[in-house]
């Protein structure tokens, strides 16, 4: 009997899902660019039909013929069986070509006309608007409540009819407000709809937070983020504990034809041995910037986890969250005309959009990210004009803090 190895994430995402026989003994994947796919047999081509038809479905360790790229293809297989390791207690993942592909799959798959969502709040703005201008048309009805309000949040659930998902940003962007996500495991497992609970996890995971070791039933990313790592590519990932909600997934990706294309799911596959180095480096970073930028004259307040006093949020931080990860958000003095200042005075950190890169980015969230939410919504939010939002990179810290103190200290 071969003997069979339990080996740890940062082994597993090397080793998993690739068979260098099957790559003319490629040390690493190679890139599959094909549409279609030649069957074995045509008994093997009718049950490839019935297996991606959800007639039938694959036996432990069966090895099912590819049939069309918009289906499935070898490097997102590849790939999706490498994600697997790097978020804690999954068992399947799905790969999208956006963010947005994923989320929007989600909701498509889970949410039919009339349903119920209960979201925090804020959430990213092209989220925000494709509950708004998608799903509302749809009759999905919307319960809304404060990221990091417990209480209003339990009894949102609580009273929501035909509820089938509860989505959450945790934390929030870019206020980075935390929500108690075991506590709304609970609230949702109490309700007699048994929603599934989906946590946007881009901001601290897969290295600082598990929301599915938490109960959570879906763990979403924009993999253009920290899990690609560069700013060069866009993507998505789905994660779960249970195959059959990535399956369902699989087969709204087949008739959106959203898959995430060969080339990407290669350069991805090469970027996930290094997220937990990078996120670590960019982490620390963050750290020693906000607390060295805290008490700044030019700023009203410096937001990140590691400075948090509310002691609500101190708890949820403690309980749920490794490390404080590699975001700050910045609110400045002077409004709108004081943070445009500032972004124009930086010269290390880039004014741009996104964040999880190895380069520093600093965007006005208000004009930018979040301006697909009306005034009212912003300003509940707390989304302020004078608020910057800075996605920290792996340059020098020191660096960095010479920049950003630069920019804050002529204002």
């Amino acid at each position: 009997m071969t003997k069979r190895y339990v080996v740890r994430p940062e082994t597993a995402v090397l080793t998993r899902g690739f068979d260098p026989k099957l790559s003319v003994g490629s040390a690493r994947p190679a890139v599959f660019r094909s549409s279609t796919y030649v069957f074995s047999s045509p008994e093997s081509a009718a049950r490839a039909f019935d297996i991606a038809l959800g007639r039938a479905k694959p036996t432990p360790d069966e090895s099912v013929d590819l049939i069309y790229s918009r289906l499935s293809h070898p490097n997102a297989e590849i790939l999706e069986d490498q994600l697997v390791p790097l978020e804690r207690d999954a068992t399947e993942a799905a790969v999208f070509n956006s963010g947005m592909a994923a989320i929007s799959s989600i909701f498509l798959t889970f949410c039919p006309p009339g349903s119920g969502v209960v979201h925090t709040t804020p959430l990213y703005g092209g989220t925000q608007l494709f509950l708004d201008a998608m799903l509302t048309p749809l009759g999905v009805r919307f319960g809304v409540a404060d990221a990091g309000d417990g209480k209003a949040l339990g009894a949102t659930i609580a009273r929501m009819k035909g509820l089938k998902v509860v989505f959450l940003e945790s934390p929030a962007n870019p206020t980075l407000r935390m929500t108690d996500i075991a506590a709304v495991v609970e609230a949702a497992h109490a309700h007699p709809d048994r929603p599934l609970v989906v946590v946007d996890n881009t901001f601290l995971g897969p290295a600082f937070q598990h929301p599915l070791s938490l109960g959570v039933d879906l763990v979403v990313y924009s993999a253009t983020k920290y899990l690609n790592g560069f700013s060069d590519l866009l993507g998505g990932v789905v994660l779960a504990r249970d195959r059959e909600l990535i399956t369902q997934l699989r087969s709204t990706r087949a008739l959106l034809g959203n898959i995430l294309q060969p080339d990407e799911c290669w350069l991805l596959n090469t970027r996930l041995p290094t997220v937990a180095l990078r996120m670590n480096k960019q982490s620390k970073n963050a750290q020693r910037i906000a607390e060295a930028l805290q008490g700044h004259p030019a700023l009203e307040r410096v937001i990140y986890p590691s400075l948090f006093t509310e002691p609500d949020q101190v708890r949820i931080r403690n309980a749920q969250c490794d490390h404080p990860g590699g975001i700050i958000t910045l609110e400045l003095k002077g409004g709108r005309p004081a943070a445009f200042s500032f972004l124009r005075r930086i010269r290390i950190a880039h004014n741009a959009v996104s964040l999880g890169g190895v380069e520093s980015l600093a965007c006005h969230p208000r004009t930018t990210t979040h301006s697909e939410m009306s005034p009212e919504q912003l300003d509940h939010a707390g989304i302020s004009e004078g608020m910057v939002r800075l996605s920290i990179g792996i340059e020098s810290c020191n660096d960095l803090l010479t920049d950003f103190r630069g920019g804050l200290d002529g204002l």
